[in-house]
């Protein structure tokens, strides 16, 4: 079962097949509503524009809506837990620190029993730059407990640790514009000579383009990844595997 989903992971090559992928291979598992999370742009205190982390879930979109538009995954226990914490945590962590929640993680705790998301197992990635971090909320089938999955957890969690690290793996290789749109080709050509260390005007003669028709490729590609800089537009569009991507 994994040997098959790792072959068709890797000649997968959209972020939308990778997570089909995922939500099936977690549920022939017990893990029935997931919500996986990354960014490259965490400092002490947030996790970046929204726009900019890749967000992807099956749960139900009326809690997917709210958990975005009321911002609840800052104060939400387990992603408190990820961006501290590298492995994997059974939620019957809060349960045994309780006492310790503050009242907006509690309202979180709340939140999640009216959709009942409510036993599961957080999967914290190991990401080697300290600017980026990743994580995937496993939840159950409606009905299951948390007993239910430790004991899933006992006997699979090997295999499921991996599982969600293949995907991850996976998932940041492939291009992601976040809630904006796509660089166009020839913004995508202009960033890469620049990146490449070209001048305007050289860029202009390869593409062959007046100085002017390059400047407004740029600056349209700065509008589109929401930065002051060319400089800025090359990291993110790179972050974003926006630009030097084969087309297969």
């Amino acid at each position: 079962m994994l040997l098959d989903f790792l072959e068709q992971l890797s000649e997968t090559q959209t972020v939308e097949n990778v997570w089909a992928l995922t939500v099936e291979e977690m549920a022939s598992y017990g893990f029935h509503k997931l919500f996986y999370g990354f960014t490259r742009y965490r400092t002490g205190k947030s996790f970046g524009d929204q726009q900019d982390i890749l967000i992807l879930s099956n749960l139900d979109q009326a809690y997917i809506k709210r958990f975005l538009d009321e911002n609840m995954y800052y104060d939400a226990p387990m992603a408190q837990w990820a961006a501290q914490n590298v492995g994997a945590c059974s939620w019957g962590w809060m349960a045994q620190n309780m006492d310790n929640l503050t009242p907006a993680e509690m309202k979180i705790i709340e939140f999640n029993r009216q959709f009942d998301v409510t036993a599961g197992y957080t999967v914290s990635f190991k990401d080697i730059s300290y600017r980026a971090k990743g994580a995937i909320g496993l939840s159950a089938s409606d009905g299951q407990t948390q007993a239910d999955l430790d004991a899933i957890w006992a006997e699979h969690g090997r295999t499921l640790i991996q599982t969600c690290n293949m995907a991850h793996l996976k998932l940041t290789q492939l291009p992601f514009s976040g809630g904006r749109k796509t660089l166009t080709a020839r913004q995508k050509e202009a960033l890469e000579w620049v990146a490449d260390g070209k001048t305007t005007q050289d860029v202009a003669t390869i593409m062959g383009l007046t100085a002017a028709t390059v400047e407004k490729h740029l600056r349209l590609a700065r509008d589109v990844l929401d930065v002051d800089t060319t400089a800025q537009a090359i990291l993110k569009a790179s972050f974003q595997n926006q630009i030097f991507v084969l087309q297969g």
